[in-house]
């Protein structure tokens, strides 16, 4: 009876010693709201990390990119999925750090113009109007902004600048109400094709940017760095799998084509400047929040 004791016991803590080395994690998207959408849109990239790294994973849902902060800081959310700006705040607010590169194809920004404009160079937007998307947004505001500075305009001081949704600014900019949009690039192609009845040339870009920094995982400080490295190496031996898993869902469409890479904080001081060339130049807040 004694020895039964003994052995029931070391079972026991056995099975303490196992629990205690599982983990669980949790798990965050900038930009969904809700779990319900979490789990219909990320949930296929969820089961592949899960396959791919043996651990668990469970969403943690949030409304703001302050509460996807928030979390981070107060250590109840471990791995965010998000995108260049909002990282460079992340990691001036919490030092999370980026883990996963999420190299989206074409993924860049451009100034473009009507062709019978006059406007010929971004000097030429000096006193115009120009509207730029969503508040905050990297390729539709940040990196437009940037791309003007580069060019010796500042977007701050030397333009009339109004923010709108990228189908209205086009709009605008057809009707002449604007002088030029500074727009993710790709996505505005894709608005351009559906305008059959104007000529091929109607519209010119003028200036357009390098491709931008990934979007990405970012991983909270408080995990362990050995534990960061193992779920890094594993995304990156899977990738195939990861990647099938993103884009499962019509939502991440704008991912097709991508690929998984390594990252260094050092590779988002381009958005840093970006920050500082809207007026930001503490970038320790979300502009528009």
């Amino acid at each position: 009876m004694k020895l039964r004791s003994i052995l029931a016991g070391a079972v026991l803590a056995a099975s303490a010693a196992f629990a205690a080395q599982a983990e669980t994690w949790k798990l965050a998207v900038t930009d969904v709201e809700g779990m319900e959408r979490l789990q219909l849109e990320w949930g296929p990239f969820k089961d592949a990390i899960e396959a791919a790294t043996g651990e668990s994973f469970e969403f943690f849902a949030v409304n703001s990119r302050t509460a996807a902060a928030e979390a981070l800081r107060g250590e109840t959310v471990d791995f965010v999925v998000s995108g260049p700006a909002e990282y460079v705040v992340i990691n001036k607010l919490t030092k999370a750090t980026p883990l996963i590169g999420l190299g989206r194809p074409d993924y860049h920004c451009a100034i473009i113009v009507r062709a019978d404009s006059g406007i010929n160079v971004p000097a030429d937007l000096k006193g115009k109007k120009v509207a730029f998307g969503d508040i905050g947004s990297t390729s539709n505001m940040l990196c437009p902004m940037q791309v003007l500075a580069d060019h010796g305009v500042d977007p701050v001081n030397d333009l009339e600048k109004t923010h709108t949704s990228r189908n209205i600014a086009h709009e605008a900019l057809k009707a002449g109400d604007v002088d030029a949009i500074g727009s993710n690039a790709g996505s505005w192609l894709n608005v351009r094709a559906k305008e059959t009845e104007l000529p091929y040339g109607f519209f010119k870009m003028i200036a357009r940017s390098g491709d931008l920094p990934n979007d990405m995982i970012m991983v909270g400080a408080h995990v362990p760095a050995d534990k960061a490295e193992m779920v890094k190496t594993a995304i990156l031996e899977n990738k195939a799998e990861i990647i099938a898993g993103i884009t499962a869902h019509e939502e991440n469409d704008k991912y097709v084509g991508m690929d998984l890479v390594a990252i260094e904080d050092s590779a988002y001081d381009y958005v840093r400047s970006m920050y500082s060339n809207a007026g930001f130049p503490q970038f320790d807040k979300f502009i528009g929040d």
